[in-house]
């Protein structure tokens, strides 16, 4: 699996940060940390584009940085 670092913007509240949390907790990604600060996901994946497909279709546009 490989780290990757996404930039998401409009994650900008605790609910924006919850909402992100469940997303990949439904696509059970094995390890990721949200920082609501940053606004940046680190997920591992193999898969990256399903990910940010997944955030995309939640609402919130994601861009690897």
């Amino acid at each position: 699996m490989t780290s990757h670092l996404l930039k998401v913007p409009d994650m900008s509240c605790s609910h924006c940060e919850a909402r992100v949390t469940a997303i990949l907790e439904e696509m059970k990604v094995p390890r990721f940390s949200v920082n609501l600060s940053e606004k940046t996901v680190t997920v591992e994946t193999d898969d990256l584009k399903r990910v940010i497909d997944a955030l995309d279709d939640g609402g919130y546009e994601a861009e690897e940085i």
